[in-house]
């Protein structure tokens, strides 16, 4: 029998062997597949992205004007502050932890997620990846146990960024509560692994201005500080209509007036700060298309343009959501 290790990278080679009958079918096989999948792992594509990748997806985000610059910002802050490193120049310590301020839907994770793909090709941080987590996480049940599932969460974050939603609640409960705790170990980790964490603490706008007055010393910690607006209707509609081609769907023009009616009907109610903006409209064209399918679904004779268009019935009133 043949040492199928052998190096053997031509089909013609194996053809010759099996003609020489120096191998057996069956080990000729076995070289075929080997040399397939050699060419297979040859032509792949590399996975990591380019950050100009990264800048081209973050620049396709609707609206966000504000946050794009300041991102640009950073990412030109800290590329300046590691060529002064090389040069011995005085740098700028690079202290990246954050705070996002703003409603649900209007893009800070998705913000957080761009940023540490930045960061892991900028040489700031080794993975890139990012961990969300909220008070449940963090916060334990009796003393010790906050410290403990603080830590394993901060473990997992190492190496990436640590994203930390509607953050304020770690402070809601006053001295006694075991959130201090929480902010008191998740302080000690930002320092003990400045190199390689980045930690961004999120939530509405007026309760993270109160969570930072409560902590003073929490505000030099975080000397990045990113405001995300409501998405104007335009704005919503772009959403909507990108949202609506990715899934190879279209809106008629009867049912685009109407979800931009109820986008503004939308922008008046009470709840709009928790369920309005992008997942207000990511919500909306859901439940569009299973309307749309409960309406097809026992119809005789189904075209493509049925499949494919929504027409106004299927957009649902703010009532019904």
């Amino acid at each position: 029998m043949i040492n199928l290790k052998c190096r053997v990278e031509n089909p013609n080679q194996v053809i010759d062997m099996l003609a020489k009958g120096t191998i057996t079918p069956v080990e000729a096989f076995i070289l075929f597949k080997e040399i397939d999948e050699k060419k297979s792992e040859a032509v792949k594509p590399p996975t990591e992205e380019k950050i100009e990748d990264i800048m081209k997806e973050l620049d396709s985000l609707v609206g966000l004007t504000k946050v794009k610059q300041l991102v640009k910002e950073i990412q030109a802050f800290v590329e300046i502050q590691k060529r002064r490193q090389k040069e011995q120049l005085v740098s700028e310590p690079l202290v990246l932890h954050m705070i996002f301020k703003g409603n649900p839907g209007t893009g800070k994770t998705t913000v957080a997620r761009l940023f540490g793909k930045i960061f892991k090709q900028m040489d700031v941080l080794q993975k890139g990846h990012l961990v969300e987590v909220e008070r449940a996480d963090l916060v334990g049940e009796y003393i010790g146990h906050t410290a403990q599932k603080t830590r394993e969460q901060i473990r997992r974050a190492l190496g990436g960024i640590l994203f930390i939603d509607e953050a304020y609640s770690l402070a809601r409960g006053g001295e006694k509560d075991f959130g201090k705790e929480a902010i008191d170990t998740l302080v000690k980790a930002m320092e003990d692994h400045k190199d390689n964490l980045i930690v961004i603490l999120a939530g509405y706008k007026d309760e993270m201005d109160w969570f930072l007055r409560t902590n003073p010393g929490l505000r030099s910690r975080f000397p990045i500080q990113i405001e995300f607006s409501d998405y104007t209707i335009e704005e919503l509609m772009e959403i909507a209509k990108i949202m609506v081609e990715k899934r190879q769907y279209k809106l008629t023009p009867e049912a685009y007036a109407k979800l931009e009616r109820v986008l503004k009907g939308s922008k008046n109610s009470a709840y709009y700060d928790k369920m309005g903006n992008a997942r207000l409209v990511r919500n909306l064209i859901e439940k569009a298309i299973r309307r749309q399918a409960l309406r097809l679904v026992n119809q005789k004779h189904i075209s493509r343009e049925d499949l494919i268009y929504i027409k106004e019935e299927d957009i649902a009133e703010m009532e019904e959501m």
